[in-house]
């Protein structure tokens, strides 16, 4: 219990340092800005993350794929960050439900095309992060208390970042992956994420107002 405490003491100590925009977890906690393109429901006002009670859990993974892989090349990486971000939430209310998330969008890599294995990449580093993001937190947080039980080891030993990496290299002109990966990163070192992000916002609206959200404009 004292080792739990003090990594959660740490962990809070480097978010509020790294990035003192950030209050919580940024894969989590923050919702992202997607102007008016579909996603998950969301929005409820009598919970914590805002989950709406009325959506059925059950079908986040055929919902998040309807929304995300029709044509997935056209949906927006920031409209990706938020489904998948409500998508990790909603399945963290049941394990069964997070490791067919989780499963799911790691066959996608697998399957993946020359043109799809970016986004899939991307997908997967996403799902990785939220969830071990989503367990971490249920540690000290106390509207999230035992998602520490219910996805305990679920994405070990699979590490998000190294999939985000590799989803920019394939698709090295998509400035809202830099905008991810700077978030993941919580340090001052890779601040060039940032600014690349924000470069190339001058160009794209949607981005411009997710910075601005987080005070990293």
């Amino acid at each position: 219990m004292q080792k739990t405490t003090r990594i959660a003491s740490v962990v809070l100590t480097l978010l509020a340092l790294a990035m003192p925009a950030l209050a919580g977890p940024p894969f989590i906690c923050h919702p992202f800005d997607i102007g008016s393109a579909k996603s998950l429901p969301w929005s409820a006002t009598n919970n914590y993350l805002a989950m709406r009670d009325d959506y059925d859990v059950r079908n986040v993974v055929a919902d998040t794929d309807k929304l995300l892989w029709v044509a997935p090349a056209s949906t927006p990486t920031i409209v990706r960050m938020e489904t998948l971000r409500r998508a990790a939430v909603y399945a963290s209310r049941d394990r069964a439900v997070a490791e067919q998330l989780l499963a799911s969008v790691m066959n996608r890599v697998h399957q993946a095309d020359g043109n799809t294995q970016a986004i899939a990449l991307f997908d997967a580093g996403y799902v990785v992060e939220a969830l071990s993001e989503l367990e971490q937190t249920g540690h000290y947080e106390k509207q999230l208390r035992g998602l520490e039980v219910t996805l305990a080891g679920l994405t070990r030993p699979s590490e998000a970042r190294p999939m985000l990496e590799k989803a920019l290299a394939l698709r090295p002109g998509d400035a809202s992956m830099e905008f991810a990966l700077g978030l993941i990163s919580r340090a001052p070192e890779n601040e060039a994420h940032f600014k690349k992000a924000r470069l190339a916002s001058q160009q794209d609206a949607l981005l411009a107002n997710n910075l601005a959200r987080l005070q990293m404009q």
